[in-house]
């Protein structure tokens, strides 16, 4: 039987009375099952016992001592307990035995006692008010487990609830893993996982039955997501090589007919990436199964361009092609590129969103449905009702942890009710925030992935300085040079308004001061979420024709915004924005021949945690990089988009902390995946 079929409540144990009862439920117990999955979190060291002189020097006390005297303070219903004890080198302490008064009376004035607990300098004296003891005859050299409790329900009652569970019901629990993946892992059964996590016989074994555990939750996600990949494309995503292995170069960049006449259009050069991707991609789309694959690359490495290849092959093959982006300023900028890459060659490309009059959206859908448009881009509308195709055959998708679960299901759905075959489209997600390797391998766990490192040649990596509060008067000088060699700049701030008079700067305070008294006589704009699609657009217009000189906005500029002549980025309040945000925005620096700057000035009353964050940004201008440290920092579950992306929450595993674990698993799981297809 397995550990989770064991369906016995709780109420069967012995001890396990209402009150009991009531207190495991809050945590979410109810069956033994749930009970023996109750993990510590943490174990307490009771081998080897200390001084109680030494309370400063480590986090818990585990101490032999005699009872002194009892002592009370307090009236009424507040009246406490307090035990005085001695260890035999003279040093005394003070148990405060709050809501404990019979520990009195099992403790009298004389025992031998071993005691365990947080001790601290208090009121002239040692004191512990958390703490265990036990008799001296009873106490055990032993490694104890810490569970986390409800209020009223103590490590000691847990304890010894799952003591009996375990006397009671753990033996013959079969383990979920096959016999023959935990003798390839050197895994122990789940029988002896159980006892080693609720009573090792040391640090070690605890830490192998973690290490178990952990291994069992990634090889049942993995399992699950390379059961769904077969499924969906009959095989299994490519297993994700380390950084430091070389991927093999293709003997041959396999390209189209079509492909080849837009890349020899182009007034510059691909990457060896970015063509090694393409090939990659074509393989994909010559596949009888639908491509699913994430495309990630460094901010302006040239994904969009990769796509539009795409595209153009699936227009060779009389299918279409839907880019969606998730606002319409980077919708129309897509838009507009695609228009003067890709319609000299005769591919025929169409703008869609929300906003697109009604005339013009009637005809631009007829077209659409009938197979006249080759690429759509747009925005949400893509897959609104009313919009159908006639053979939507790629879905490309900007900017992905934008989109949730169910708005990426619901353009894919677009593509199978309008396929003869009602078969699944490709789909191309592309990513400008660099996903870290460990959550590449499990948030998306069940694509392809393919990343493009090498930035275009010409470009010249932008230099990012720290500036305190306080000191920008040198931040906006250099930004005025900047300004007088015809160059442009950004000015980006956390908030649109001022909230309450509080000490955050917001763009439109700082965009009247800019314009009246640091740059007088510089045009200058506002742009933010609040301002309508049509006037964004007409801001950014004459911000890239260059009749705008500084744009000052909040993060809405963070993607999609495109100025090769725009040379400073000013970020203020940089300690408000996350690390991946601030590389996006100083992406949209650097897009020129010119050396550019990012400026990110910060308060003067940084912590050291928030300082080592900047200094992220000022030592590296790698993405990659910056993604893992920014993962590292913040965790997996406050990475922006990634609940969106259906990442679940691991009971003990975490993908960052235990990412060798992580490989090893996907490995083992995808290696079962085979050998059951190939016995079927």
């Amino acid at each position: 039987m397995f550990l989770r079929e064991i369906q016995i409540p709780v109420s069967h144990l012995r001890g396990v009375g209402p009150t009991s009862l009531n207190q495991l439920k809050r945590l979410g117990i109810e069956t033994v099952g749930d009970l023996l999955s109750w993990w510590p979190r943490d174990w307490d060291d009771r081998t080897s016992r200390q001084s109680l002189a030494e309370f400063e020097r480590t986090k818990s006390l585990h101490s032999e001592a005699t009872v002194m005297s009892h002592d009370w303070f307090g009236f009424g219903r507040m009246r406490t307990l307090k035990i005085t004890i001695q260890d035999d080198e003279g040093t005394m302490a003070e148990l405060i035995c709050f809501n404990r008064p019979f520990l009195e009376k099992q403790y009298p004035v004389g025992s031998r006692v071993v005691v365990h607990g947080n001790f601290h300098w208090k009121y002239g004296s040692i004191q512990s008010s958390s703490f265990d003891i036990e008799l001296e005859q009873h106490a055990r050299a032993e490694l104890v487990p810490i569970y986390s409790l409800t209020a009223g329900l103590t490590n000691t009652q847990l304890r010894k609830i799952i003591s009996r569970a375990s006397s009671e019901y753990g033996r013959g629990i079969d383990s979920e893993l096959p016999q023959r993946i935990r003798e390839t892992c050197l895994l122990p059964s789940k029988q002896e996982i159980v006892k080693m996590m609720h009573a090792p016989a040391s640090l070690e074994e605890a830490q192998t039955a973690t290490r178990a555990l952990i291994f069992e939750e990634f090889f049942v996600f993995e399992y699950a997501l390379g059961k769904r990949a077969m499924e969906r494309r009959g095989k299994l995503p490519e297993l994700i090589q380390p950084e430091s292995v070389k991927i093999e170069e293709p003997a041959s960049i396999q390209l189209s007919a079509l492909q080849k006449r837009i890349i020899e259009r182009l007034p510059f050069t691909l990457t060896d990436d970015q063509l090694r991707v393409v090939s990659q991609i074509n393989h994909d789309l010559d596949s009888v199964s639908p491509m699913a694959r994430l495309l990630q690359g460094d901010v302006g490495s040239g994904k969009t361009l990769v796509a539009f290849l795409a595209a153009a092959a699936i227009a060779e093959r009389n299918g279409q092609s839907a880019l969606l982006a998730p606002t319409e300023l980077l919708a129309r900028q897509h838009a507009e590129n695609a228009a003067r890459i890709l319609e000299p060659v005769g591919i025929r490309i169409a703008f869609l969103t929300g906003n697109i009059k009604a005339t013009g959206r009637s005809r631009l859908l007829s077209e659409l449905a009938e197979g006249h448009i080759d690429i759509v881009i747009g925005t949400h509308a893509l897959f609104s009702r009313g919009v159908t195709y006639r053979n939507l055959s790629l879905v490309l998708i900007d900017e992905q942890h934008r989109f949730g679960v169910m708005q990426r299901a619901a353009i894919i759905e677009k593509g199978r009710e309008g396929s003869p075959e009602h078969q699944d489209p490709h789909l191309l997600m592309m990513s400008a925030t660099p996903i870290p390797r460990t959550l590449a391998l499990s948030v998306f766990g069940d694509l392809d992935v393919s990343v493009i490192r090498t930035m275009p040649l010409g470009r010249k990596p932008v230099i990012t300085h720290l500036a305190r509060h306080g000191n920008e008067k040198k931040v906006y000088d250099f930004v005025r040079h900047e300004l007088a060699q015809q160059r442009q700049a950004y000015f980006v701030y956390p908030l649109i308004e001022d909230q309450d008079g509080g000490s955050l700067k917001s763009a439109e305070m700082m965009k009247e001061k800019l314009e009246k008294e640091i740059f007088p006589g510089i045009t200058s704009e506002l742009i933010h979420s609040r301002i309508p699609e049509d006037e964004q657009r007409a801001i950014m217009h004459r911000f890239r024709e260059g009749s705008t000189r500084i744009l000052v906005a909040t993060s809405v500029v963070e993607v999609g915004v495109d100025v090769p002549n725009a040379t400073c980025m000013v970020i203020e309040h940089a300690e408000r924005f996350g690390l991946s945000a601030l590389h996006q925005l100083r992406g949209r620096v650097g897009r020129g021949p010119h050396q550019s700057w990012c400026f990110l000035v910060y308060s003067g009353n940084l912590t050291e945690y928030g300082k080592n964050r900047l200094k992220v940004l000022h030592e590296t201008t790698d993405g990659f990089v910056i993604a893992e440290e920014d993962l590292r920092l913040r965790g997996p579950g406050d990475v922006g988009g990634i609940q969106q992306s259906g990442y679940i929450a691991f009971t003990l595993a975490d993908p960052v902390r235990d990412a060798d674990i992580l490989e090893q698993a996907r490995t083992a799981a995808f290696s079962l995946i085979l050998e059951e297809n190939q016995s079927l």
